[in-house]
Order: structure tokens, then C-alpha cells, then sequence
């Protein structure tokens, strides 16, 4: 070979044996640190929050070096898709609440505005309901119930444990959701009444309404949901439980967050208040 390019065999040995340049060692670890990453988050991490995970590590690099990186490596992130089964029954005689939020799912303080949906968890054993109650500032799961079935004490449920967190101020608090038959019930509308919640829902059948929520509902199913198999309603409680506790609240980066995780924002949050 080497007498065919013209190439004598010491000068190809030595660029053979040539140790690499510091921008290659340089990108050998940040590849190696790149798949650590998108390992440790079994997947749902794409080049944007890789690089930003990279950034809190204390490693600067630019999104496009992990996009190339994550090609190199045959990485792909796993994509939100919509579609599934319809948890939402809009209630007949829905009365004329209003739409206090008009999809801004942002807010400047805990617990100002709360957003909530029902989704299907699917076991073997049959559907599994898990509902759920999200914080717009620090965009955490504050309150979650599961059941079996989709009555209004599943939503009543989660929303208590919003509640019980310290996520909902008497007066002042928002709750927004669909017009679902649950959110819609009186026993829900006397529930709010007690905590002193303000009610607000979306038109019906506008998804766009209440977007967040939709969006966490979306996230769980691609992140979790749909790569694992549940055999019992027990099981999938349990999983579920612990992948928004321990992972979704406190670990998972938020592009909307600068990056953060929810937890950091209230801890954020709770330690400007005592400053």
C-alpha cells in the first residue's frame, strides 16, 4: 500500500502511531460523556438538553458539536406523538366558567396557576386513570391520582394533594382545565369553592386550551409509558409515582426553565421569599 501512494513505510507508521490532537481527545470525551447522558436518561434527551446538561456540568459546548456527536454515535431521542384513547367527556350541561389563562402557561409565583388533565395509563389488567396537577411557574407535578376508573374523586384527589403541598392560596390560586364532565361536576365545583380556587377552563374541544398539560400528558407517555409494560394497576401506580417524584420533578431539565429542573425552581422560589 504504501508503495502504491507513494508513502514510505516510516512515514506512514508515524502518522499511524501519532498520538491525537488535544481538539480530538477533547471531542473523544465529550462524546463519551455525550452517551453517558442520553444512557442516563434512557433516551428521551435530545441535542439541546444534552448540551445544556453538558453546560451544568461544567463542560461548555455548543449544540451543534452534540448534534454531530449524537450522529457519530447513531444516538436519536425518542419523539412526543399524539394519539390514544379519549379521556375527555365534555360535560352536557357545562356552564359558562371562563378562560382565565388564554394559553399563557407561564406565571411569576407558585401556585398562581394550576393546570390539570386526565390521561390512560394501559395495564394488563385494563386502563389505569392518572390525573394530574401542574405548578405554571415551576412547571412540577404538585398533585397526582390514579385509579381505576375516571370518576370526580380523582381529580378532587389530585388537586387535594396540590393543595396539601402548599400549592394553592385561598382566593387567588388558579385551576385551569378542559370541560371534561369531572372538572365540570358540582362535586368538583363545591371542592374548589372549599379551598377557595378559582375556576377556569378551556373552550371545548380546543386541545390548545389547556396545551400544557396535554404536553406533560404527551411527555409521560414517550418517556416512560410507552417503553415499559405494566401487568398489574399496582405496578404502574408505583412507576408512575416514582418517575414524576424522582425524575420528572427533580431531575429532568426544562427548556422553558433556562434548563432547570422544577425543583430547583422552587427551591429557587422558596429561598428569594426568605431572603
Amino acid at each position: 500500500m504504501c508503495g502504491w501512494s507513494e508513502v514510505s513505510r516510516s512515514g506512514y507508521y508515524g502518522w499511524r502511531n501519532r498520538p491525537l490532537s488535544a481538539t480530538a481527545h477533547w471531542r473523544a470525551d465529550m462524546a463519551h460523556l455525550v452517551e453517558e447522558i442520553f444512557t442516563a436518561h434512557a433516551g428521551t434527551y435530545g441535542y439541546r438538553r444534552i448540551a445544556a446538561e453538558l453546560h451544568r456540568q461544567g463542560h461548555p459546548i455548543d449544540e451543534q458539536t452534540v448534534r454531530s456527536i449524537m450522529r457519530e454515535l447513531g444516538l436519536v431521542a425518542c419523539q412526543v406523538k399524539a394519539g390514544g384513547p379519549r379521556t375527555t367527556i365534555p360535560a352536557a350541561d357545562a356552564d359558562d366558567l371562563p378562560d382565565l389563562l388564554r394559553r399563557d402557561f407561564t406565571s411569576d409565583r407558585l401556585g398562581a396557576k394550576l393546570v390539570g388533565d386526565i390521561t390512560y395509563i394501559p395495564t394488563w389488567q385494563g386502563w389505569l386513570y392518572l390525573a394530574t396537577v401542574l405548578d405554571c411557574h415551576s412547571k412540577m407535578v404538585v398533585g397526582y391520582a390514579m385509579a381505576d376508573n375516571m370518576r370526580t374523586t380523582l381529580v378532587t384527589d389530585a388537586l387535594e394533594m396540590a393543595a396539601k403541598n402548599g400549592f394553592t392560596t385561598p382566593g387567588e390560586t388558579i385551576f385551569h382545565s378542559d370541560r371534561g364532565t369531572q372538572y365540570m361536576s358540582n362535586e368538583f365545583a363545591l371542592f374548589c369553592e372549599a379551598y377557595g380556587i378559582v375556576r377556569s377552563v378551556g373552550r371545548t374541544g380546543i386541545c390548545y386550551d389547556n396545551a400544557w398539560a396535554e404536553s406533560f400528558n404527551s411527555t409521560l407517555k414517550v418517556e416512560r409509558v410507552h417503553r415499559v409494560v405494566y401487568p398489574t394497576r399496582r405496578r404502574a401506580i408505583a412507576d408512575i409515582a416514582s418517575w414524576i417524584e424522582l425524575y420528572y420533578n427533580r431531575q429532568r431539565i426544562h427548556s422553558a426553565l433556562g434548563y432547570r429542573t422544577p425543583a430547583e425552581i422552587v427551591e429557587s422560589w422558596i429561598y428569594t421569599r426568605a431572603a
